[in-house]
């Protein structure tokens, strides 16, 4: 049998330069009097200029990648008050009204994917900002499919056996792994990535059973999973993975109750969002060695580098990859340089406030 071969776009190079005020930064528009000033936040892997062409951007504005996590409010507001626009990598930098209100030159906050709970929307529409998203992405392939990756590499210790393997030891500090064939996945929420998280783990032959607040029945058994109350699925699954939309509602709706209701040796995904799980009450148990957990976001990202997260025994660690593959990643930048390039020629696109009385 013949496979068709699937060709994919290699990677940019993902370049970095240091600049202002001590943080990476690569400015690649042409800065004069009277020209806007966009600042494109977050580059964290320096990859967002080669991503996109950003030709028709540079045309008309001073282009600005920061590179470096800005951090506190005073800090995200002494770093933009000479921008004019900024394009925020999803949740990764807190825009909220204590930092909107003192950003009296901004005009445009364009940020990546469909909703960003770091935005406060209401206080940039009362400042007159426009504020733009990006809805075609395909990141909840990338997040699924590293779901699937970090249950994996838990449950068969990949990591520790590749450290063996470079320290030139063998198998000597790797416990045995635990088969996915015939153990229970519970997912806490069935949407778009939850449901292809359980059409990945049928494929492995895994039971899948589901909650969240709002799911049918009928809605999970049409993505081939069993509706189960709260309780019952953190006390049956083996595998727990949480894919919920963050709101108040569904903080810390892994608490101290489901961590202590949750099997011995059970393992515990999240590459949803951090505050989903109460982290005080997961380092408890993960310091116990009462269950594992694979992790993938957190209550603050950068994760600083002091975190007991990181010294925590049982725990696989990645820093939010969920979204960031080479094929999502320059989809994110040619969405946001579109945006700027309509908000430059006075008819901005995929705005989330129309409302607005832009400035």
């Amino acid at each position: 049998m013949h496979h068709a071969t699937k060709h994919t776009r290699a990677p940019p190079a993902w370049p970095g330069l240091r600049g202002r005020g001590g943080l990476d930064t690569l400015s690649v528009g042409t800065e004069g009097q009277g020209m806007m000033r966009i600042a494109v936040l977050d580059d964290w892997q320096g990859i967002a200029a080669a991503s996109a062409d950003w030709a028709a951007v540079r045309a008309k504005a001073d282009l600005v990648f920061l590179r470096e996590h800005l951090g506190a409010p005073e800090q995200v507001v002494a770093a933009l008050a000479d921008f004019d626009a900024v394009v925020a990598m999803r949740e990764r930098t807190r825009l909220h009204a204590d930092v909107i209100t003192l950003l009296p030159k901004l005009k445009l906050l364009s940020f990546t994917g469909a909703r960003n709970a770091a935005v406060d929307i209401a206080a940039c529409t009362a400042q007159g900002i426009v504020v733009c998203n990006t809805t075609t992405t395909r990141s909840s392939h990338g997040t699924a499919e590293l779901t699937l990756g970090l249950i994996l590499a838990a449950q068969r210790h990949i990591a520790a056996g590749d450290t063996e393997m470079r320290a030139g030891r063998f198998q000597g500090n790797v416990p045995p792994g635990n088969e996915i064939a015939g153990s229970t996945l519970g997912l806490v929420g069935l949407g778009t990535i939850g449901s292809r998280v359980a059409g990945y783990a049928r494929a492995m032959d895994m039971k899948v059973i589901a909650w969240s607040q709002n799911l049918t029945a009928a809605r999970a058994e049409a993505v081939g999973a069993t509706r189960v109350e709260k309780a019952e699925l953190f006390a049956r699954a083996d595998v727990i993975s949480v894919h919920l939309v963050l709101s108040e509602r569904t903080r810390h709706i892994v608490g101290a109750a489901e961590i202590a209701a949750m099997r011995p040796g059970a393992l515990l995904v999240n590459t949803s969002r951090g505050p989903h799980v109460d982290t005080d009450a997961l380092l408890v148990a993960l310091e116990a060695g009462r269950i594992r957990a694979a992790i993938d976001v957190y209550d603050q990202e950068p994760l600083p580098a002091d975190h007991a997260l990181r010294r925590a025994p049982g725990t696989l660690l990645t820093p939010h990859l969920g979204y960031v593959t080479a094929e999502n990643m320059p989809e994110l930048y040619r969405s946001s340089a579109e945006n700027l390039v309509a908000w430059l020629g006075g008819a901005p696109v995929r705005v989330v406030n129309p409302e607005v009385r832009a400035r």
